[in-house]
């Protein structure tokens, strides 16, 4: 059983429309419904009427509803203790980082904002966007690291997730030069051609943000993809040997820019600007996560 499976019965419960639920809980509307079939099917009780004026509780529902509720303030609290009794002054500063930040941007960071006498141990998971959202939601680590640009979709909801800028980047094409020193792979390509895009996976939250640029521009389908992967360091490698374009990080495709093994693909305008942002996992009272927090200029976190 999900928990997200009672969150999703309350809301519907609240607001007994299957689209105003699942817009509250950022879901879309056939996502929400299979996800209330499936705790009804745990269940093994319907819990929901449905007709055209929209889902009413079943006394099944009625019933299960108080019980939901205490569920997840029990757990909630259960959680917040359970923390609160396993911290002390020593323990780690917990952050999970993009894979792309964790060895571009983030040494440099951290050894600006954290003296290394006061800070105690830190530990850094580098995984992907997907991977360390999960992390950070399930109250594994302190703070995420990552990319951002507006258009892209996280799952951190801004309503309960703090998230301050901590830098900027910019993702730039780049392509394995000819002989005379242009782009192997130009952007725009040849008339009649399509781009060979060395592209990101669907975990990635780099794939993510050029997804979002694409097709806000609606030029996603000049690109034939040929090659895919979590990892920026991976299509950097692959856009040396000649097999493609990459958007990449400029902080860590500059070096090869400047030696000559990649080229810019394209003009300037298919430049992709992005944010560093740092959120703040919901809850956190490590007394190390706070110091952070306060010298970056973040709100305190909330009790309880």
């Amino acid at each position: 059983m999900d928990l997200d499976w009672l969150k999703d019965f309350l809301a519907l419960a609240e607001s007994r429309t299957f689209s105003r639920a699942a817009e509250a809980r950022h879901v879309t509307q056939p996502a929400f419904s299979r996800r209330i079939r499936a705790l009804e099917d745990w269940i093994g009780a319907a819990l929901f009427l449905r007709g055209p004026q929209g889902a009413e509780l079943t006394p099944a529902g009625a019933h299960f509803r108080p019980l939901a509720e205490a569920l997840l303030q029990g757990l909630d609290r259960a959680r917040r203790e359970t923390q609160a009794a396993g911290e002390a002054r020593a323990a780690p500063l917990a952050i999970a980082a993009t894979h792309a930040l964790s060895f571009t941007f983030f040494p440099g960071w951290i050894r600006r904002h954290m003296q290394a006498d006061a800070t105690g141990a830190i530990s850094l998971v580098s995984d992907s966007m997907a991977a360390c959202e999960a992390m950070m939601l399930a109250g594994e680590v302190h703070f995420l690291l990552c990319h951002h640009h507006p258009d892209a979709p996280t799952r951190l909801d801004a309503d309960r997730v703090a998230g301050i800028p901590v830098g900027g980047d910019v993702l730039v094409p780049v392509s394995a030069p000819e002989a005379a020193g242009r782009p192997r792979w130009p952007l725009p390509p040849a008339p009649g051609q399509k781009a060979r895009l060395l592209a990101y996976g669907e975990a990635s939250g780099l794939g993510r943000i050029l997804a979002a640029h694409q097709a806000r521009r609606g030029d996603g389908a000049g690109f034939e993809t040929v090659f895919t992967a979590h990892l920026a360091a991976t299509l950097l490698t692959m856009a040396q040997e000649g097999h493609g374009v990459a958007w990449l990080p400029l902080t860590m495709a500059e070096e090869a820019l400047a030696a000559g093994r990649l080229v810019r693909a394209g003009p300037e305008s298919e430049a992709v600007p992005v944010g560093i942002r740092l959120y703040r996992a919901p809850g956190c009272r490590n007394r190390a996560a706070d110091a952070l927090w306060a010298a970056l200029g973040g709100a305190p976190a909330a009790e309880g």
